[in-house]
């Protein structure tokens, strides 16, 4: 299956069928973030456990692409220590912005979300949600925009 193929697939399927998709509370973390290009806003809730995320929700509304997106993120970070959940973070913000970039094998599925790069206007609606771990993970409940 070729990158594109399974973009679309990944996409559609993260979309109609969002994983972790609703609130925490109480919750540890949590930020905010809005698309106004697109009409993407999200609301990001986690609970921590020592230094790890042992749960993270998301709920907002969003075109297919920013849930997609979110839905992913959510199924990756889970369980993951904070480092490692930035670690992630960084390399999917490089995978998909850089477009030198190559292939990253530890970004699984996430690696689907790649071929946004053929539409940079998309590309702020695949790293929203990224951008809103960032803003939760660095502590308190923060805003954030792709503006």
């Amino acid at each position: 299956m070729d990158l594109e193929s399974l973009y679309q697939e990944v996409v559609i399927d993260h979309n109609r069928h969002p994983r972790n998709f609703g609130r925490l509370e109480p919750a540890d973390r949590s930020a905010e973030g809005h698309n106004p290009l697109c009409g993407d806003d999200l609301l990001l809730t986690l609970r921590l456990e020592r230094e790890r995320i042992s749960e993270m929700r998301f709920e907002g509304q969003g075109c297919a692409i920013s849930t997609a997106s979110a839905s992913l993120m959510s199924e990756a970070v889970q369980g993951l220590e904070l480092r490692a959940a930035c670690t992630l973070l960084e390399r999917f913000l490089k995978r998909v912005t850089d477009p030198a970039a190559e292939a990253s094998p530890e970004l699984g599925k996430l690696e689907a979300l790649a071929g946004v790069r053929k539409f940079p206007g998309r590309v702020k609606c695949a790293t929203l949600c990224w951008h809103t771990l960032k803003a939760a993970l660095n502590g308190g409940e923060r805003n954030v925009s792709t503006e």
